[in-house]
């Protein structure tokens, strides 16, 4: 089979090799999937660049934490899937003989992921996938999807109808809480520096788009936009960076769900001016296979569709890393394999 690796101790995405691995065999409990797309979240970039918590990897592995395709073969014992069905992979992996307190490992780093045209997982590390979705749709959810519906519905206080939600940029958490928010009955305030992208996600059901190039105290102008109460939930991508506008943007009682470090880790951080409005912070690191198959329901009884900015080949795989490290899209970065 063909798959890319990141060569030990890799700092760069000029060390991306495409290589050939034996073929696959399921073990007891595995399942064995035909890898048909996979996609690119921002940590990915990260692991590439050695910059990922763990620093560089210290094995040759093969990147990418999102993927899809159909089973081909299924080992002893398994009872949730057969040949043909359509499936993703869960961000996070667990053998299920293992301990109960054993830590969770993620697809794409330190474990092998799914820029490769085979996967074996554990069945219960496998989801199906919604039944309307293409495999280059289906391999855009493992991630940033999860994350998104984590953050909306599980962590802390659930978002209701009649909430204002800010999501801020346009990547592919922001625009999956886009959708999922408006599902759900809720507004959605939404951020980006281009003028462009702001009239799609208006298109997308935004009611308001802030160009935080343009207004950097945008905080002020969500608080205008929602009659000086502010939002219930921030979608917070950015990090240290945007924290202290996103702690300004609250309504009472909000939340703020911390998922990426956009901007880095250094930045004003101090939670006082969460004090008098009773706000809560909370660290959202994607979600539960559980949490996955919940919001697949959602995604096929609201019909929703995941942004997809571009599809690469599989022989492409270094463009579409530069694609997407160059800020220039919307929604998902793909790779059809």
């Amino acid at each position: 089979m063909q798959a890319y690796i990141i060569p030990t101790g890799a700092k760069s995405l000029d060390q991306l090799r495409r290589v050939e691995k034996p073929d696959l065999r399921p073990g007891p409990g595995q399942v064995l999937i035909r890898v048909r797309a996979a996609s690119l979240n921002y940590r990915d970039q990260m692991v590439i660049a050695g910059t990922y918590f763990r620093g560089p990897v210290n094995r040759d592995t093969i990147p990418l934490s999102d993927g899809a395709g159909e089973v081909i073969a299924v080992g002893d014992g398994v009872t949730r899937f057969k040949a043909g069905d359509r499936v993703a992979g869960t961000f996070f992996q667990t053998r299920p003989d293992g301990p109960p307190t054993a830590a969770r490992a993620s697809l794409g780093g330190p474990l092998d992921g799914a820029l490769t045209e085979q996967m074996v997982l554990y069945e219960d590390g496998v989801v199906a996938l919604p039944r309307d979705l293409s495999f280059e749709e289906g391999a855009c959810l493992p991630c940033a999807a999860v994350t998104a519906w984590n953050a909306l519905f599980c962590t802390g206080r659930c978002v209701r109808p009649g909430d204002n939600v800010l999501v801020l940029g346009t990547g592919g958490v922001s625009m999956f809480a886009l959708q999922f928010a408006r599902s759900a009955g809720a507004r959605v305030l939404a951020t980006s520096s281009n003028d462009e992208k702001l009239q799609r996600v208006r298109a997308m059901g935004a009611s308001e788009g802030i160009n935080y190039k343009r207004t950097p105290e945008w905080n002020a102008e969500v608080m205008k936009a929602t009659g000086g109460r502010g939002v219930d939930c921030v979608v917070e991508v950015g990090g240290a960076g945007t924290l202290a506008r996103s702690y300004q943007s609250i309504a009472s009682g909000g939340k703020i769900v911390l998922i990426g470090v956009l901007t880095g880790v250094a930045g004003d951080t101090s939670p006082y001016a969460m004090m008098l409005k009773g706000g809560n912070l909370h660290g959202v690191f994607v979600g539960t296979r559980e949490m996955f198959e919940q919001m697949n329901a959602a995604i096929e009884l609201n019909h929703i569709k995941p942004v997809i900015d571009k599809v690469f080949p599989f022989d492409a795989a270094r463009d579409a890393y530069l694609h997407q490290a160059s800020g220039n899209f919307m929604g998902k970065v793909v790779i059809r394999i």
